[in-house]
């Protein structure tokens, strides 16, 4: 039997898949759970949907993500930080950023931002911000002594 995964199934198949299967296992596993759906004219033509939708979901994420890359780009942030002799107390967490990124009115969340060393020394430091698979852009932050 024929049937399409709609849920990912560890060493069988992916979402959007579609692959021959016993039909004992088809219907009493497969079907039965929810990761699966037998393989019809309807149930292809959901999916070639399915799939169109969700590869021009992503041409529009890939845009805005381009769009906001270039924004993010051109900006400078700049942190006020108490500090003694250049070391600075404490240092710049990715909340902080994305804070601040927020107000300034850029959607970005902080699991997107990646620091590679703390930013706790005062002067310009570059952060990564990985705002889609394909895109990432380098934002510059300074800190600077209160």
């Amino acid at each position: 039997m024929k049937v399409i995964f709609i849920k990912d199934l560890k060493k069988q198949g992916r979402i959007n898949d579609v692959k021959e299967v016993s039909d004992g296992y088809a219907t009493n596993f497969l079907i039965k759970n929810g990761y699966a759906v037998k393989y019809t004219k309807t149930s292809k033509d959901i999916l070639d949907k399915d799939i169109d939708n969700k590869k021009k979901e992503n041409e529009k994420q890939l845009e805005y993500a381009t769009k906001l890359k270039n924004d993010l780009e051109k900006l400078d942030l700049k942190f006020k930080v108490s500090a003694n002799n250049g070391r600075v107390f404490g240092s710049i967490s990715s909340k902080q950023i994305s804070d601040e990124l927020n107000k300034l009115g850029y959607k970005v969340d902080k699991k997107m931002i990646s620091i590679d060393s703390s930013l706790s020394s005062l002067g310009g430091h570059q952060v990564d911000v990985n705002l889609h698979k394909d895109v990432k852009a380098k934002l510059n932050v300074y800190l600077v002594e209160k």
